[in-house]
């Protein structure tokens, strides 16, 4: 294992360099980046030679490197490197003494951003167990199918998904423990106090191991488990750290400039890869400071990153937008503040002028990334970014291929739209007990994003619609189909549409057309109501179109999504 400097150690004060000249720098001098070939589940991948094996290795590289240094902040609670490192492997040592977990077991997380969080699927991962996060917006039937979709043996849950849980998987064999709020025989705090081993815990974790199962709501109805493995996780996180040395010999002034050590604050939840991948993994490869919040206020985090001195800041483009307005209207700076980057969703284009004004001294970004790709992929940033909203970026190097295809597969001509389609090290293992799907989407190495693309002479990518029937609000993935389902339940719909309607704090809100039988009388809020136990809050239709006929329905006799909608709306005009 390479001993890793602070980021952008390698930063010269020369002339700067293209983006082309960087990588390849980067890439012949820093021995930390070399890259080499191997088989994958046997497919030929780029891959980094000299990267940590797993994740447990990445975090003894940063304890060796940053072992004082702050690393986690919740509220009054903080904890150095060292510290982390120490609870991290008590928590390891009592999972295996208290709970028996043996490798490869699947271990589920269902909270808020709590420590605890981080602790524990650190420690999971140390000992070769597989973390399961869940959502914690998600109800409690949600909850437990993926409990038991993945065969958990353990959930760790904080107070309410414990209260939404407890009654769904009581005749599971799963073992719940409690964290923080929640009431029951077994507290996390108690076995944790029992444990008093902090050493490494001694267990051979092989990089194509996996190290998560992460539930992504695809357009087939119930969410989809993406298996991800620890190659496929450090792929990513070390494709961001050699971003880090090409963007500093791009901008050297703008790397000399920083003179504060990194600091994050992480406002989107540890169950999504823009926080736990982008943010958390890539935070602590990098010795960055990190800071939780348990639930978005624009108020407390203009507070922190004044506080805490924060340099980067990810968030859904509705949490930077109302970041920079919250500045300005206390008409505090926020000068500390290196990058403004949203993820899980696209911004308006006019936003992306707004920020940059409003932090003229910051890198204003966005990304496009999957769980299936760990969270890599696509990234733009900077004056590029303000010169052409409406892009994704390029392609994160240098592990990753990219094509556009047509439906048969075939390479479509530069600036034609078609699926975007994506391969490196960094790609999923494949889908949770669904081989069909795998196959579907994993084809000789590739992944089919189901995002409908095209790539300008300039060699900026533009993600331009979804194959897939699914409604993004700010940033949670909404599945159509999933939606219908749950209203299709309701005994007086005999049909139900379902569709994204723009909406300009989220993005877009959840829609949906109905169509009620003869003889019901029932409104909007009635539908809602009934829609409470069987979804999560946030897929719940803001919007309802009640219908006293049947729906409109295109030539093959199928409901057309995209007409239905503009009718719709149409209504409202």
């Amino acid at each position: 294992m390479l001993t890793t400097p602070d980021p952008v150690a390698s930063a010269v004060t020369s002339a700067p360099m293209s983006r082309e000249e960087a990588i390849d720098h980067v890439l012949r001098n820093d021995p930390r980046f070399s890259i080499g070939q191997t088989r994958i589940w046997g497919n030929p991948f780029t891959v980094f030679t000299n990267a940590p094996d797993n994740l447990q290795a990445l975090l003894k590289e940063a304890v060796g490197n940053y072992p004082s240094r702050d690393f986690l902040i919740y509220q009054d609670e903080r904890w150095t490197y060292s510290e982390f490192a120490a609870e991290v492997n008590r928590a390891a040592h009592m999972l295996t003494s208290e709970l028996s977990v043996q490798p490869g077991d699947r271990i589920a997380l269902a909270m808020r951003n709590y420590p605890e969080m981080a602790i524990l699927l650190m420690a999971i991962v140390s000992i070769g167990a597989v973390v399961v996060p869940l959502n914690a917006w998600w109800s409690g039937e949600e909850l437990a199918f993926a409990v038991n979709d993945s065969d958990v043996r353990v959930v760790f849950a904080d107070g309410d998904r414990y209260t939404s849980l407890e009654p769904h998987i009581s005749t599971l064999p799963v073992t719940l423990v409690g964290v923080r709020d929640a009431s029951g025989p077994l507290q996390y705090a108690d076995l944790l106090a029992r444990s008093l081993d902090d050493s490494w815990p001694d267990v051979e974790v092989a990089p194509d191991d996996d190290f998560a199962v992460m539930y992504s709501s695809g357009s087939s109805g119930r969410p989809k488990g993406v298996l991800l493995t620890h190659r496929g996780a450090v792929s990513s996180i070390h494709s961001w750290r050699m971003g880090e040395e090409v963007a500093a010999l791009m901008n050297p002034q703008a790397a000399a400039n920083k003179t504060g050590l990194p600091a994050y604050l992480i406002v989107t939840p540890l169950f999504h890869v823009t926080a736990l991948h982008s943010m958390f993994l890539r935070g602590l490869s990098l010795g960055a400071r990190m800071v939780l919040m348990y639930k978005w206020d624009p108020k407390e985090a203009a507070a922190i990153v004044e506080r805490e001195q924060i340099t980067r800041f990810v968030g859904v483009p509705t949490q930077s937008a109302e970041l920079g307005r919250t500045a300005e209207k206390l008409g505090v700076a926020l000068t500390s503040l290196d990058t403004v980057a949203s993820g899980g969703a696209k911004r308006p284009a006019a936003e992306v002028l707004q920020l940059a004004e409003r932090f003229p001294e910051a890198n204003i970004a966005t990304g496009w990334g999957m769980t299936e790709t760990n969270s890599l992929g696509i990234l733009l940033s900077g004056p590029e970014y303000v010169d052409n909203p409406d892009a994704a970026g390029r392609l994160t190097p240098p592990l990753q291929e990219m094509r556009i295809v047509d439906e048969a597969g075939n390479d479509v001509p530069a600036g034609d739209v078609g699926e975007l389609v994506v391969r490196s090290p960094a790609n999923m293992r494949g889908y949770l007990n669904l081989p069909e799907e795998t196959r579907e989407t994993l084809q000789d190495g590739w992944l089919f994003t189901g995002d409908l693309a095209r790539v300008e002479e300039s060699g900026l990518i533009y993600i331009v619609d979804r194959k897939k029937s699914i409604i993004i609000r700010g940033g949670e993935n909404i599945s159509c189909l999933e939606v219908e389902g749950a209203l299709h339940q309701h005994p007086a719909i005999a049909e139900a549409c379902v569709f994204p309607v723009a909406d300009e704090r989220l993005g877009e809100i959840v829609g949906a057309a109905v169509y009620v039988q003869e003889g019901y009388d029932i409104d909007q809020d009635g539908i809602r109501d009934f829609l409470k136990d069987r979804l999560a809050a946030f897929k719940i239709p803001e919007r309802v179109w009640i219908w006293h006929t049947p729906l409109p329905k295109g030539g093959t006799g199928k409901l057309d999504r995209k007409v239905l909608q503009a009718h719709c709306q149409s209504r409202d005009d």
